[in-house]
């Protein structure tokens, strides 16, 4: 009877190891932020002037539709396998 390594750690031979799950890296995403920080407004002037809300809230639209946009084309490559 040898020893082995392998059933000190609790592994036998023909045994794997329970594989472990990829990492993933979660990125926030902060629009608004982003949208004050771009017009350089604070969100007591978008609050309190109707014309830079609404200044914003264009902004924040055309936000919505180049993200839905590309997330559609990213789906259609995905689909299409189109390179």
């Amino acid at each position: 009877m040898g020893f082995e390594f392998s059933n000190l750690f609790g592994t036998a031979r023909g045994r794997r190891l329970p594989e472990v799950a990829p990492i993933e890296h979660v990125q926030l995403q902060r629009p608004m932020q982003r949208l004050m920080d771009f017009t350089g407004m604070s969100i007591d002037d978008i609050v309190n002037c109707p014309i830079a809300k609404r200044s914003v809230l264009g902004y924040y639209k055309l936000h919505r539709w180049v993200e839905r946009q590309s997330e559609v084309t990213e789906l259609e490559r995905q689909w299409n396998n189109i390179r």
